[in-house]
């Protein structure tokens, strides 16, 4: 059923509009967003459709065509459950800013692919921000959007991740990815056409989600903060002598440093690389970003390392883990001409350890969050 009308059946009204928002990969940058540091994600092409209609009344309905047995109807914003706290989350965060936002009737529908890391939530949010934003005629910009989901996450919600996510389903650009400087928020878009180059990124599913991935998040913040604060600096973004950082440190906090420091300098280099047309070079800094996520941030898991070495086995050209980590995709770097074959060696790798077969998506670089009707 589409979106607008599953809104009529629902509501037995027709939705005031219809509002896109995509999920997204990071090419490369990861855990350096609430480091004040870079990231260079892109938006994909699946995402959070949401059929809108205000309300006079402060009351929210909700549905989900991925949860038909779970509509919900909102007067307290604090009775909202589950999937719909990130949409009522926005709700939350624009009226803490004093912004006029009443009611809302809301339909979601979605084809992230489930369990892939590509953040549907902020596909949700930034869907819902962008609906809100147009029929209250608020006038934000997309960055402020982004800056209400990254709140209702964080606040709201109780997820403490940085702006990457938000920011790029709210402005991605076909073609193209998204340099984010997290500190400034200045960005810029990167033209990433790899077909050109016979080139193609490859999203492995490894289906997977480790339950101790959000605690785990969240500790791994904490300690970045507090090797910050032990080198006397604002973030770990403004470490400039890493041997010198490195020696003030021990443990966790050591190795959490090395990772953020040289992730940020691997950010610039592929920036650098794509602006420069040489694509084909990446490659080796997707690897060595997937070796820093695995030994110095240690947030990979079995499933992401087998699904970046049967791809490198493969042919590709480079791979590493994205997202959060413990669970959720990979992505390679693939000649057109080798994507079977990685497909190939992945599968075998993954039936040879007895667990279930890993899903393939190619990705491109979609357009950011939009209305389509």
């Amino acid at each position: 059923m589409r979106v607008d009308d599953a809104f009529r059946e629902m509501y037995g009204a027709e939705p005031a509009g219809i509002w896109h928002a995509p999920g997204r990969v990071n090419l490369i940058g990861e855990h350096t967003d609430y480091n004040d540091g870079f990231v260079l994600p892109f938006a994909v092409p699946w995402g959070v459709t949401a059929a809108v209609a205000p309300r006079e009344d402060g009351t929210i309905r909700l549905a989900s065509l991925q949860a038909p047995d779970d509509t919900q109807v909102v007067e307290d914003l604090d009775e909202a459950r589950g999937w719909a706290r990130y949409a009522v989350g926005v709700v939350w965060a624009m009226r803490d800013r004093g912004l006029p936002v009443r009611g809302a009737d809301i339909v979601l529908d979605g084809d992230v692919p489930k369990g892939a890391g590509l953040s549907s939530s902020a596909a949700l949010e930034i869907s819902v921000a962008l609906a809100l934003n147009d029929l209250y005629d608020l006038g934000l910009e997309r960055m402020e959007l982004a800056k209400i989901g990254q709140r209702a996450e964080n606040d709201f919600v109780g997820m403490p991740c940085g702006i990457m996510d938000q920011a790029a389903s709210a402005s991605g650009k076909e073609g193209h990815a998204f340099f984010l400087d997290c500190r400034s928020l200045a960005s810029r878009t990167i033209p990433f056409d790899l077909a050109s180059h016979g080139l193609q990124i490859l999203i492995i599913n490894t289906g997977v989600h480790h339950e101790l991935a959000d605690g785990q998040y969240a500790k791994r913040r904490q300690e970045c903060e507090s090797a910050a604060r032990h080198l006397g600096v604002p973030s770990l973004r403004d470490v400039t002598d890493l041997a010198a950082a490195l020696k003030k440190l021990s443990g966790a906090e050591r190795d959490r440093t090395q990772h953020i420091v040289t992730e940020n300098h691997r950010v610039e280099a592929v920036v650098g690389l794509l602006r420069a047309g040489a694509v084909t070079e990446i490659g080796a800094v997707l690897n060595a970003s997937h070796l820093s996520m695995r030994d110095q941030f240690q947030i990979s898991c079995d499933e992401l390392d087998v699904a970046v070495e049967s791809a490198i086995k493969g042919g590709a050209r480079g791979a590493r883990m994205t997202g959060g980590g413990f669970g959720g995709s990979a992505i390679a770097l693939v000649a057109d001409d080798r994507v079977e074959r990685v497909k190939a060696k992945a599968l075998e790798a993954y039936e040879e350890r007895g667990w279930a077969p890993p899903t393939f998506y190619p990705a491109t670089a979609a357009p950011g969050a939009r209305r389509i009707s």
